[in-house]
């Protein structure tokens, strides 16, 4: 069973804040999410007691995480997982010491509480070529006592903006909610989004309100969503300043400063209204340069397309004079509902659906909330989301040398101008459109079954193949 077939028949609320996640780069399904995912496995030996039995273990990684895990440094994220890092709080100026301390001693500290011998190039495996069927990004996690003995063997698999579903959840998706999840406006498609909406009458952003207070308090939404502007902001800023190569061999140069210095080497002045467009492509090169160092960003639905979001808010705060915190909290209300109509009805997995279900993702979010935020209608709103989508389908990943530089950077900032695109042209109108969201969450969805393997994450076709590059084999 796919993870597609398997959405259809549960329903488990999904809120803001998990669509919107604090983490560090390079992707947020095989770094964010596989660094959840072993953490997740060390915590359950905790709390069964085999923390002190374990005499080794080892890791596997299938599918799109074996191709190209190691250009998305998942093989980093799991050893840091292991030693209880979470994508939230690890400081990412200290991986790499952390790495070579591992590889050096050859040892990993679970949890920071029980050392294991651990040799990455033999503890560690990378099977090219072998998939399992639930979804490509599998992780299999085995602890073993000293007389060989498995003490615990589980699979995770990462299954796009660093969520993972453990494999008893693949099996048996059909699992309900508790009590205190039950959400007073569930829905899985725009159609009852909008039904709920014209019941109530409220807006897109309203309803999303009520429903994130099943767990949290009205202030505690506001202020969670403000700190995540703020971390966006300070991710440009930090992208702004920082030049040189990025990591990974492809020598690919940091853009973003330089770019910086010439926009505002005459003020703010703009001599050609074109040139609004250069800062937003500026806005969205800085963070996914941050994003492809491995430092800290927003999932925005994934870190693949982390600067898609945050550029387009830039442009609400640079340039539009209605701008407000108030618009900001809108924005990602509403950017959010319609993330979710992806997840539940396609995929936020570029091994999945290739790009199409990250930087389209991200354009359709950032178009719906954008409209949101300048007052458009929920019919307006649909139809920003919709035209961003529409004109991303059949969009592949294809990862140069498995990298999330070429062309994940630029890529972000076509995103990002195409969803103001699409935001203006749906304000233009009344409303009306003749395809609908949901129409083309199913275009999309039949677009990413349809697509081969090789455009999907895998560093196998499309630039990746026309473009070769020689770097050393994992």
């Amino acid at each position: 069973m796919s993870v597609l077939e398997a959405t259809k028949r549960r329903f488990v609320p999904v809120s803001v804040f998990q669509l919107f996640s604090i983490g560090i780069g390079p992707s947020s399904s095989h770094t964010v999410g596989p660094m959840r995912a072993a953490r997740s496995f060390v915590q359950e030996l905790e709390a069964e007691g085999h923390l002190p039995l374990i005499a080794s273990l080892t890791i596997e990684l299938f599918g799109s995480l074996a191709m190209t895990g190691k250009g998305h440094a998942t093989d980093i994220a799991v050893l840091l997982g292991m030693e209880g890092e979470s994508p939230e709080s690890i400081d990412p100026n200290c991986v790499q010491e952390r790495v070579a301390r591992i590889e050096s001693e050859k040892t990993l500290r679970l949890l920071g509480l029980h050392e294991v011998p651990f040799v990455i190039e033999e503890h560690l495996q990378f099977h090219k070529g072998k998939r399992f069927t639930f979804h490509s990004n599998a992780m299999r996690f085995k602890a073993y006592d000293a007389k060989g003995a498995v003490l615990l063997s589980d699979i995770y698999y990462s299954v796009g903006g660093g969520f993972v579903v453990p494999q008893e959840q693949a099996l048996e998706p059909s699992f309900t909610s508790t009590a205190e999840d039950i959400i007073p406006y569930p829905f899985q498609t725009c159609e009852e989004l909008q039904y709920h909406c014209r019941e109530n009458k409220m807006t897109i952003a309203e309803l999303m309100m009520e429903n994130e207070k099943t767990w949290k308090s009205e202030e505690q939404i506001r202020e969670g969503i403000l700190k995540i502007w703020h971390v966006m902001q300070a991710c440009v800023e930090r992208g702004i300043q920082q030049e040189g190569i990025l990591p990974g061999g492809l020598e690919v140069k940091r853009r973003a400063a330089e770019m910086y210095r010439t926009l505002t080497q005459n003020g703010d002045l703009i001599k050609d209204p074109s040139e609004i467009f250069d800062w937003v492509s500026l806005f969205a090169l800085a963070v996914n340069e941050e994003n492809a160092a491995g430092g800290r960003v927003v999932t925005a639905p994934t870190n693949g397309a982390a600067g898609i979001i945050p550029a387009v808010l830039h442009y609400y705060q640079k340039f539009i004079p209605s701008f407000s915190e108030e618009g900001v909290i809108t924005f990602f209300l509403t950017a959010a509902a319609i993330g979710i109509l992806y997840k539940e009805g396609a995929s936020l997995s570029a091994a999945e659906m290739g790009c199409q279900g990250e930087v389209g993702v991200a354009t359709s979010m950032a178009a719906g909330g954008l409209a949101a935020a300048l007052g458009g209608s929920n019919a307006q709103i649909e139809n920003a989301a919709e035209i961003g989508m529409e004109h991303n389908l059949g969009l592949t990943c294809d990862p140069i040398a498995g990298l999330v530089q070429i062309p994940c950077i630029e890529r972000n900032t076509m995103g990002a101008i195409k969803a103001i695109n699409a935001m203006r042209l749906a304000m233009h109108n009344d409303g009306e459109h003749r395809v609908t969201l949901d129409q083309v969450i199913a275009a999309m969805r039949q677009t990413g079954e349809d697509m081969q393997s090789k455009y999907k994450e895998t560093a196998e076709g499309g630039l990746a193949l026309f473009v070769p590059v020689n770097l050393p084999e994992c």
